[in-house]
């Protein structure tokens, strides 16, 4: 078995050996306000639950040579967002919104979705996706090196739910109707497949 010591390795080393080992990873669509009213989009696949009470979900949103993105300077500031799950009907378009814009550019409006009123915050979600989740910023860490962070790690909490009504039964989510893909390395996605069961023990 190979046996690899992260210190001796480039980011870009280990950064691989993370993304092919630890999959597959739901992905988070994000809506953001900029102080200007831009409204912001972009897609992480470093994301999870946190808590169910109360319920807390996290975004770690990497750095690119030190420098904030959008997303992250966005929740800092105004302390909201909106998270969406990405499935097989909106992926592609919500791929579009992984490009590199400037601040003052919208991915929302470059991939044409459809801006939608949030009903507790002020940042809006789109219509495209059949779960999105209103945040409020819980806590954030800046991790990695103290003269330049690697990443900032934002935990938000969820005030409000919504879901598509075909989607809820008996307080459970219809994954196959949710059809949610995942991230896997490079520009590798991954639909649900098969489905199977195990007890846990009692």
């Amino acid at each position: 078995m190979l046996s690899v010591d992260p210190n001796t390795n480039t980011e870009r080393e280990n950064y691989k050996l993370l993304i092919g080992s630890i999959i597959p990873r739901p992905i988070a669509f994000v809506t953001t306000l900029s102080g200007d009213g831009v409204l912001n989009g972009a897609p992480f696949s470093y994301f999870n639950i946190v808590s169910s009470n109360p319920p807390m979900i996290s975004l770690s949103i990497q750095r690119s040579g030190g420098k904030q993105k959008d997303t992250a300077r966005n929740i800092l500031q105004k302390k909201e967002f909106v998270v969406h799950i990405v499935d097989e009907k909106n992926v592609e378009i919500i791929n579009k919104t992984a490009a590199n814009l400037p601040p003052h550019e919208s991915e929302v409006e470059l991939a044409e979705l459809t801006p939608v009123e949030s009903t507790k915050i002020t940042v809006p979600g789109v219509k495209q996706a059949k779960i999105r989740m209103e945040c409020i910023l819980e806590h954030s860490l800046e991790l990695g090196d103290n003269e330049s962070p690697g990443c900032d790690l934002i935990i938000g909490k969820v005030i409000q739910f919504h879901v598509e009504d075909d989607l809820y039964e008996n307080g459970r989510i219809d994954a196959r109707g949710l059809a949610a893909v995942s991230r896997l390395a490079g520009a590798n996605y991954a639909k649900i497949g098969e489905i199977f069961e195990i007890e846990r023990p009692k």
